[in-house]
């Protein structure tokens, strides 16, 4: 459940050492165990103050607090961490008070926990990391060095690791606060910008530029594939700007179940910016013929 610490002991969150100490000291007075005498209610506010206190009186618990929040906070400690090495007797010896009044269990008990108790293995932070992926590395499949903090890890990129689909390396993550596990560390991939193909998934695109006449009459064009080889695609005659034709399996392919993407050319035709005389009379001839 989501505390806040700093309500619960009626503090802002700036609020020195002092300021808390004191604000517990009085809460904890009016709350201790040997006052409320079993009165249920009130023994849950004095754990929740005691659990604050406990919480913001320790610098390095408060620091994880306040950069994680509660929801993250309590993913790192457990109850008994979050009371591990803080006793409740010495506090209420310096406040003037005994150190009682939390039944035959004593204070491990009346918090829940336990002295020999197993420690809860809290899994360490999770992380991501883009890694930068050409067409022909997904297209084959690499290996690429990466580095995470200190240590440089040699990760196989398998074929069809296409944009946003992510590679997990188990236990390469953030190290746990408590000394459970490491977290997992997700490498993510990013298309580069090519200069040959565009693509949408696993289909390619590929921009063929033609001349008008090639669009009259019909042509092939050289289609340069992943494979390293080129695929000659024969246009029909009278072509039109934007046609898409297709070059079925010629993609990339997937990560699961052996399929493959396509290869889709697009047809531009490129109008000349100027004519001479010469085309031009033949261009008004073709005009005059219908075309």
């Amino acid at each position: 459940m989501s505390e806040d610490y700093y309500k619960i002991l009626g503090l802002e969150k700036g609020a020195s050492d002092s300021e808390i100490k004191k604000k517990y000291r009085k809460l904890a007075m009016k709350y201790h165990p040997d006052k409320t005498k079993g009165n249920k209610s009130l023994e849950e506010k004095f754990k929740k103050i005691s659990e604050a206190y406990a919480v913001l009186s320790d610098p390095e618990k408060r620091k994880e607090y306040d950069t994680y929040g509660s929801t993250g906070f309590r993913q790192r400690y457990s109850q008994e961490d979050i009371f591990r090495g803080f006793d409740l007797g010495d506090i209420f010896k310096e406040f003037g008070g005994g150190g009682g009044g939390f039944g035959g269990g004593g204070f491990n008990s009346f918090f829940g926990g336990g002295g020999g108790g197993r420690q809860q293995r809290v899994k360490g932070s999770d992380l991501e990391y883009e890694l930068p992926l050409s067409h022909k590395d997904i297209y084959e499949g690499a290996t690429k060095t990466v580095s995470v903090g200190s240590e440089q890890l040699t990760v196989k990129i398998p074929k069809g690791m296409i944009t946003g689909k992510k590679l997990r390396l188990a236990g390469k993550g953030e190290p746990s606060p408590m000394g459970g596990p490491n977290g997992d560390l997700y490498i993510k991939s990013r298309l580069l910008n090519d200069s040959v193909y565009t693509s949408e998934e696993y289909d390619l695109f590929f921009d063929a530029e033609i001349k008008l006449t090639d669009a009259l009459l019909g042509t092939s064009v050289a289609v340069p594939t992943l494979d390293g080889k080129e695929r000659n695609l024969k246009l029909p005659v009278g072509a039109q700007h934007k046609t898409k034709m297709r070059l079925t399996g010629f993609g990339l392919p997937h990560m699961k179940g052996g399929k493959t993407g396509d290869l889709f050319v697009r047809v531009n035709i490129k109008m000349p910016k100027e004519i001479s005389k010469e085309q031009s009379e033949l261009i008004e001839k073709l005009a005059q013929l219908g075309i």
